[in-house]
């Protein structure tokens, strides 16, 4: 796990240029990103659009990736960036992966599932919580890509 906020800014950098890449390519600008220790295993962005997939949002993609990367389908090592705080879907997949952390930037306040809409993250009665999740991480930077995406979009 990243041991400090110098780490998590930097994790979280990297979400937000793929954010960004997904923008690019007309797709809600959310971006993910795990790291194992202080090492990069993927990144991701949504694809939601481009894959025709409900599920292809950027935590999803970066689970799946990093499965196949560490060739186990549990990632009790691994902390999850995201842009944004993760939906039901996301947050389900990331119980059912073991991930040990979660670091997000901006509330989703329509649907969050992590502490804005839902708690999902350590709901007792889960077979596995989430035990360590930090917020707020470069929340201005994530919010503002959103904004920015959906006012053109208008």
């Amino acid at each position: 796990m990243a041991a400090n906020e110098k780490d998590d800014w930097q994790f979280m950098r990297a979400a937000l240029q793929q954010a960004l890449f997904a923008a690019e390519r007309g797709e809600v600008p959310v971006g993910a990103v795990i790291a194992v220790g202080n090492e990069l295993v993927c990144a991701a962005g949504n694809r939601t659009i481009a894959d025709c997939d409900p599920t292809a949002h950027a935590e999803v993609i970066a689970l799946r990736e990093a499965a196949a990367k560490i060739q186990n389908y549990r990632l009790v090592d691994a902390t999850l960036y995201v842009t944004i705080e993760p939906c039901i879907m996301c947050a389900g997949a990331m119980i059912q992966a073991r991930i040990a952390r979660l670091v997000y930037g901006a509330d989703d306040l329509k649907g969050g599932a992590i502490h804005s809409t839902f708690s999902i993250a350590d709901h007792p009665q889960l077979n596995h919580r989430i035990p360590d999740v930090t917020s707020g991480v470069l929340a201005a930077e994530a919010a503002a890509v959103l904004k920015s995406f959906f006012a053109a979009r208008r």
